[in-house]
C-alpha cells in the first residue's frame, strides 16, 4: 500500500501537470486556426469585393444599355421598318445579356433574377408594342409606341432593377 502511495506522489501530480498543459496547447492551437481563417477570409474579401463592386457596375451598364430609351436611340436607323428594329433590338438585348452572364457568379440570386426579369419585361415590351404597329411600318412609329408604354409603365422595367442593385450594393456598405 505504501508503494502505491508513493507511486501516486509522484505520478498524480505529473498527470495533472500533463492534463492542464495539454488543455493549455489545445486551446492556444484552436485560437491560432481561428485566427488563420479569418485572416484568409480578410485577404479574401480583399480580392473579392472588387470583383463584386465591378459585377454590379457591369450589370447596372447593361440594364441602361437595354433600357428602351438608350437602345432605340443606338439601333434605330432612318430607312428602318418596325420590323427590322424589333428584331435589331431582340438582338442586341440576348447579344448583351450573353455578354454578362458570368457576373451572376458575383451577386446574389435574388438581383440576377431581377435582372433576368427585367430583360424579359424589356423584351415582352418590345414583342407587345410590335403587334400595334404594322411590321412593314416606319421604325419610328415602333419607336414611339415602346416609349410611350415605358411611360404608361410610370418605370422602364430596366430602372426598377438599377433600383434594386444599388439598394443591395447599399446593404454591402
Amino acid at each position: 500500500m505504501e508503494t502505491l502511495f508513493e507511486v501516486l506522489k509522484y505520478t498524480l501530480p505529473s498527470l495533472i501537470v500533463f492534463g492542464t498543459s495539454y488543455l493549455i496547447i489545445r486551446s492556444f492551437l484552436e485560437t491560432d486556426q481561428k485566427k488563420r481563417k479569418m485572416e484568409l477570409r480578410m485577404a479574401n474579401l480583399k480580392t473579392i469585393t472588387p470583383i463584386k463592386l465591378q459585377a454590379y457596375e457591369r450589370l447596372t451598364l447593361f440594364l441602361e444599355r437595354i433600357s428602351p430609351e438608350s437602345i432605340i436611340m443606338r439601333i434605330m436607323e432612318p430607312k428602318m421598318t418596325s420590323r427590322q428594329l424589333q428584331s435589331g433590338l431582340l438582338k442586341v438585348i440576348r447579344a448583351e445579356y450573353e455578354h454578362n452572364l458570368s457576373q451572376q457568379i458575383y451577386i446574389s440570386a435574388q438581383a440576377w433574377a431581377v435582372i433576368k426579369t427585367s430583360k424579359e419585361q424589356t423584351i415582352k415590351l418590345i414583342n407587345s408594342s410590335m403587334d400595334k404597329v404594322d411590321r412593314d411600318s416606319p421604325a419610328i412609329e415602333l419607336s414611339k409606341t415602346i416609349l410611350e408604354s415605358t411611360v404608361a409603365l410610370n418605370a422602364s422595367p430596366t430602372q426598377a432593377a438599377i433600383d434594386f442593385l444599388k439598394g443591395e450594393i447599399q446593404q454591402v456598405f
